[in-house]
């Protein structure tokens, strides 16, 4: 059962620590659609976190991400969405103006889904004292298997920069990383490593990443 938080709890560390969640979601398969998971597999892999603080790869879980919502009484986000603005821009959106955002001009399934944790957080009366979104206009997503695009990786360190003051003002205390982190570790899958992502998958001319013409139907002459 989720046990609120305390009136007392409070932003910096101490006796009764704020409980911390920081969570990327998005699809690395698809190009910059993997902005948020990238992000917490850098933050992951560069810091280490006070103990009351969770790292989450969301993924695209959608509704199975409830509970940790439910259970954070502060909650970082990062995502990439559609702003329609220039690509690499980032945004940040906080509080009771995150489901709204989250919403907007929805790129893929993962993004609804969302959504809807967030509605039922507030439905339930267990929303996050303090929620910030930091998100980025993807610049391409049709690249199946593709990875981020040199603009968005440029944003993504901007927005661990943004993420990281956050996360000092909740009492997160980041450190530098001073030991490797493990597999059993890490929260994001070993196999889709961002280094190792980019250097063994197939060539476009070897796999086609955007979809395979023999699958669609040839239109047909009068």
């Amino acid at each position: 059962m989720h046990t609120p938080p305390s009136e007392n709890a409070h932003d910096g560390a101490g006796d009764n620590p704020a409980a911390i969640c920081v969570m990327g979601i998005g699809n690395v398969l698809w190009a910059d659609e993997g902005f948020g998971v990238r992000c917490i597999e850098a933050l992951q892999q560069r810091y280490e976190f006070a103990p009351h603080v969770s790292l989450i790869d969301g993924g695209t879980q959608g509704l199975y991400l409830i509970q940790h919502v439910q259970s954070a009484s502060h909650l970082l986000i990062f995502d990439a969405i559609d702003y329609g603005l220039e690509p690499g821009t980032l945004k940040l959106i906080e509080n009771d103006d995150v489901p709204r955002f989250m919403g907007a001009k929805k790129m893929s399934l993962h993004q609804t889904g969302f959504q809807e944790v967030l509605a039922l957080a507030l439905l339930t009366e267990q929303y996050p004292q303090k929620v910030l979104l930091i998100g980025c206009q993807p610049e391409y997503l049709e690249d199946y298997g593709g990875s981020l695009r040199p603009r968005i990786k440029l944003a993504l360190e901007d927005a661990l920069a943004h993420g990281l003051a956050t996360l000092r003002e909740w009492g997160a205390r980041p450190t530098l990383r001073t030991r490797p982190l493990s597999a059993q570790e890490a929260v994001t899958f070993g196999e889709l490593d961002l280094l190792r992502y980019e250097g063994e998958r197939p060539s476009e001319a070897l796999a086609c990443r955007s979809g395979d013409e023999r699958f669609f139907p040839t239109p047909q002459t009068a």
